[in-house]
C-alpha cells in the first residue's frame, strides 16, 4: 500500500517586504483552519528583481499619480479585515536586507528560525529601525534575545551565502517575481491579498488527497 506525500504549502519571504510581514500574521489563522504547516522560505527579493528585470514600488511608484495613494488604502482594508495592529511602516525603507536573510539560512541551520524570525520583524515592521546598518542590527537583535554572534559567524559560511543564492534561484526558476510568494504544491500565487485563494487551493487539493489515501487503506 502506497501512502500519500503530504502536501508541500511554501510562504517565499524576504524581510524587506511590508506584505511578506502582513502575510506572515494571517498564516497562523490558515494553518488552524488546514492543518497545515507552511513551509517558510528565505529568498533575496534583490536578487529576484535582479534576475527578473523587477523592481520595488519605491522605484516603481515613482511619477505614477493615484497609485501608491491607492495601496495605502488597500493595505489599511488588509489591517482592518485581519485584525493587525501592530504594523509601522519602516521609515527608512527600502533596506538592503542581504545580511538578515543570510541570517534567516543561518537561523534555520542552527534551530533558531522562530525567535530570529519573529525579532527581525519585530524591528523591521513594529518598532520600525534601519536594520541594514550593522550597528542597529547588533544591538536590536541583541535586546531581542538572538545570539548575534552566533548567527552572523554562520551566516558568514560560504555554504549558507550559496544556500541563499540557490533559493532564490529556484523561486525565479519556478515563476516568482517578488516577494510574499506562495506556493501549494505546485500552485504560485503572488500577494497578500490571494492568501484567500491560497487556502483555498490547499482545501482543494487535500480533499483530492483524502480519497486515494482512503481508497488505499480498503485495499
Amino acid at each position: 500500500m502506497s501512502s500519500a506525500r503530504p502536501l508541500r504549502v511554501q510562504f517565499l519571504f524576504d524581510f524587506g517586504s511590508p506584505n511578506a510581514y502582513l502575510s506572515d500574521r494571517v498564516i497562523p489563522d490558515i494553518e488552524k483552519r488546514t492543518g497545515v504547516t507552511f513551509d517558510y522560505v528565505p529568498v533575496l527579493l534583490g536578487g529576484i528583481f535582479k534576475l527578473t528585470g523587477n523592481s520595488s514600488p519605491a522605484d516603481s511608484l515613482k511619477g505614477i499619480r493615484n497609485k501608491r495613494e491607492y495601496m495605502e488604502v488597500e493595505t489599511a482594508r488588509f489591517l482592518r479585515r485581519h485584525g493587525i495592529t501592530g504594523f509601522r511602516s519602516n521609515p527608512f525603507f527600502p533596506v538592503n536586507t542581504l545580511q538578515l536573510m543570510r541570517g534567516a539560512v543561518a537561523a534555520q541551520e542552527l534551530g533558531l528560525f522562530a525567535p530570529y524570525f519573529r525579532a527581525v520583524y519585530h524591528h523591521m515592521w513594529e518598532e520600525p529601525k534601519k536594520m541594514d546598518d550593522p550597528a542597529v542590527m547588533r544591538a536590536a537583535l541583541t535586546a531581542s534575545g538572538i545570539d548575534f554572534d552566533l548567527i552572523a559567524a554562520k551566516s558568514q559560511e560560504l555554504a549558507v551565502k550559496n544556500r541563499l543564492m540557490e533559493l532564490t534561484q529556484d523561486a525565479v526558476a519556478r515563476g516568482a517575481f517578488g516577494s510574499p510568494t506562495f506556493f501549494v504544491g505546485d500552485e504560485m500565487f503572488f500577494g497578500k491579498d490571494q492568501l484567500r485563494d491560497v487556502e483555498e487551493e490547499i482545501l482543494a487539493q487535500l480533499s483530492q488527497v483524502t480519497p486515494r489515501v482512503a481508497s488505499a487503506a480498503s485495499a
